[in-house]
């Protein structure tokens, strides 16, 4: 598994988002403090506290070099 932190402080990068990482068919959770959400669930998404950076965790590491690649425009330090 890989983990990366990202970034999803507006109604248009969560869609841009959940549109970039449900082309792969591979498991993905979206880490906020206690809570743990599948990272294609729109609605999940905007249960979590957006203010902050989420962790991404990345449960195929075959695809998550590629799936990094993709979300790169999300991904904060």
């Amino acid at each position: 598994m890989k983990s990366v932190n990202i970034s999803l402080n507006s109604i248009d990068k969560v869609k841009s988002f959940v549109n970039t990482i449900s082309k792969y068919d591979s498991d993905f959770d979206l880490v906020s403090g206690r809570y743990v959400i599948d990272a294609k669930s729109i609605m999940g998404i905007f249960s979590l506290d957006l203010s902050k950076p989420i962790r991404l965790d990345i449960h195929d590491d075959i695809e998550a070099d590629k799936v990094i690649e993709d979300v790169q425009s999300f991904i904060v330090e």
